[in-house]
């Protein structure tokens, strides 16, 4: 019986598109370790954790102008009171749910962004999502904005690393692509179906460079299984998504990959009905999350990015929910982070039809990072997009 190996690992199901990833990034796994000891991370080097938020998360409750009337207005029974906000100064406070940010706030190592968007917003998820992930606001862009950093940098997948299943369009370039990592591990088949699979990452003379490249990813996955796989569990098997995904951030981390860039995401926040409580549930694990990471890696020059594709609209809707916005909050956040906040808060009553208007454009702080976290020129990466947000880190 004959298979193809691209037919075999899409029909198995056991690795699915992450094993396409890893094909098409042509990862060798075990550099991943084996650089901790040849080539480790440089205490010079920069790190960059991009936190994307999936749904569009509602910034306006996110950090709150309790005390403007106009809020309390637009949304009668979704506003947070003044005294249930973690006061930040300018009329401004964290969601309830956020203490453990409110400390790192306190610390000078949080900065909130506001008011972030792009020009013309686009109130499609999928969309708006290309755009922040392409860094392409005007027209599609077919690879991802640190994917174009890797082009510029050189071709070593493990230089990016989405500890999720498939690799995010953000770390996908033209010639040069991340590295996928799945949080829970590598299993792959045993017995007959094992003993196939792996035969199937035996190079054979005369095959194409695709099948060269797929046949090289397969033997990349089995070295990954057995000797990386066990080690990238998380340390704690009751953590939550996030949590566990930054675990292994930080390991990682700790072990001196000379990984620059990684990606961690949390889903849910398409909030158009009953949003307050599931809203907070969800910045709840957010800020435990994200607060146990910076904590961990202190003393470490990491920074961490966190955004999500839109904000929601000024007034709630009827179901005690809001509809798909424009500008939101960003939060970057690390030792290295001159605390404080940045841009202009937008006003609740001059509004585009309903919407926040942007006042800082997201591509100032993609520069900014790749600038001072990653050490790169950003007019290469950003389509000559070189504008810097002054002081926002050291």
């Amino acid at each position: 019986m004959r298979i193809s190996r691209r037919g075999f690992i899409i029909a198995s199901g056991v690795v699915g598109a992450g094993a396409l990833a890893a094909g098409a990034t042509q990862v060798n796994w075990t550099e991943l370790m084996a650089a901790a000891t040849s080539d480790p991370l440089s205490p010079d080097d920069g790190v960059l954790v991009v936190c994307t938020l999936y749904g569009g998360n509602d910034g306006l409750n996110t950090v709150i102008p309790a005390a403007d009337p106009a809020y309390q207005k637009a949304r009668p029974d979704l506003a947070y009171q003044p005294h249930e906000v973690l006061d930040l100064g300018d009329g401004l406070g964290l969601n309830p749910g956020m203490k453990g940010l409110k400390k790192l706030w306190d610390d000078k190592r949080l900065a909130v962004v506001r008011g972030v968007g792009y020009p013309k917003p686009d109130h499609s998820h999928f969309r708006s999502m290309a755009i922040w992930q392409t860094a392409s606001p005007d027209s599609p862009q077919p690879t991802g904005w640190l994917g174009r950093w890797l082009d510029v940098t050189g071709d070593d997948p493990l230089r990016a690393v989405s500890i999720e299943p498939v690799l995010p369009p953000l770390m996908a370039g033209q010639r040069a692509a991340g590295a996928t990592l799945p949080v829970t591990g590598l299993k792959l088949p045993t017995g007959a179906v094992g003993k196939a699979f792996s035969l199937l990452g035996q190079a054979s003379s005369g095959e194409s460079p695709d099948q060269a490249r797929v046949a090289r990813s397969i033997a990349d996955l089995h070295t990954t299984a057995t000797k990386l796989g066990p080690a990238v569990k998380p340390s704690s098997g009751n953590k939550g998504q996030l949590a566990a995904q930054l675990d292994v951030v930080a390991g990682l981390v700790e072990a001196g990959v000379p990984t620059r860039a990684y990606s961690v995401s949390l889903g849910g926040f398409d909030t158009h009905a009953d949003e307050k409580g599931t809203q907070q549930r969800l910045l709840t694990e957010l800020d435990q999350s994200l607060s146990a990471f910076v904590d961990r890696v202190r003393g470490k020059k990491v920074v961490v990015l966190v955004y999500s594709e839109f904000g929601r609209r000024v007034g709630a809707n009827a179901s005690d929910g809001t509809d798909h916005g424009t500008a939101g909050p960003v939060f970057v956040i690390g030792d290295g982070v001159h605390g404080g906040f940045y841009g202009e808060q937008p006003s609740l009553t001059d509004l585009d039809s309903g919407d926040l208007k942007a006042s800082t454009d997201f591509r100032d702080i993609y520069a900014t990072m790749l600038h001072t976290v990653l050490g790169e020129d950003p007019g290469k990466v950003l389509a000559g997009h070189d504008t810097l947000l002054p002081n926002l880190l050291a």
